[in-house]
C-alpha cells in the first residue's frame, strides 16, 4: 500500500463519521452545547472542515472551496471570510449555526472531493515538500496532511460525542 492511498483511506474514514455524526439532527440538536462554553455538533464539523479545506489548498497551491464554491454565502456566518474557527471565544462558537445537517455535509462533501484529488495524484517524494516554514523544523507536505487527519477525527470523535450527550439528556 502507498503512503497516498493510506491518506486517501484516512479521508474517507473522516467523511463517513462525518456523515454518521450529522444524519438525523435537526438545527436545534446540531446548534445546541451541552454548556455555555462548549462546542456544538455544527461549530465542530464546520471547523474540522474549514481546518481540512484551509490548509489542503493552501498545501496545494489551490483556492479554498469555502470561497471558490461559495460556501461562504451559504452558511451566512456573522465571521470573516477566511475565519477557520481556530481560537474561537465561546462567543464566537455561538456565532456558528445552521439550518441543516445537509448544509455541513454538502461543505464536507465539496472538500473531500477536492482533497482526494490531490491526494490522488501525490507521488512519494512529494510527502518531503516543505509546505510551511514558520516552524522547527519546517512542515512537510506529509506532516500537514496527518495533522489535518489527526485534527479531523478527534473534532469528529467530539462532535459524536456530544451528539451522545444530547440523545442521552433527551432520553
Amino acid at each position: 500500500m502507498h503512503a497516498k492511498d493510506i491518506l486517501i483511506d484516512g479521508h474517507s474514514r473522516i467523511r463517513e463519521e462525518v456523515h454518521s455524526v450529522v444524519e438525523g439532527l435537526g438545527p436545534d440538536e446540531l446548534n445546541a452545547r451541552p454548556s455555555h462554553d462548549a462546542n456544538s455538533v455544527s461549530w465542530l464539523i464546520w471547523h474540522l472542515t474549514r481546518v481540512q479545506d484551509d490548509h489542503v489548498a493552501d498545501a496545494f497551491g489551490l483556492e479554498q472551496v469555502w470561497l471558490t464554491q461559495d460556501w461562504f454565502k451559504r452558511f451566512g456566518l456573522d465571521l470573516p471570510r477566511h475565519d477557520t474557527g481556530y481560537g474561537h471565544s465561546s462567543t464566537r462558537v455561538g456565532k456558528v449555526r445552521v439550518d441543516s445537517g445537509e448544509l455541513l455535509t454538502g461543505y464536507y462533501d465539496a472538500v473531500h472531493e477536492q482533497t482526494l484529488s490531490v491526494l490522488g495524484e501525490l507521488a512519494s517524494q512529494d510527502l518531503d515538500r516543505v509546505v510551511d516554514e514558520r516552524w522547527e523544523p519546517p512542515v512537510t507536505l506529509g506532516v500537514r496532511l496527518v495533522s489535518v487527519l489527526s485534527d479531523d477525527l478527534q473534532h469528529v470523535g467530539q462532535a459524536a460525542y456530544v451528539r451522545g450527550l444530547l440523545q442521552n439528556a433527551a432520553a
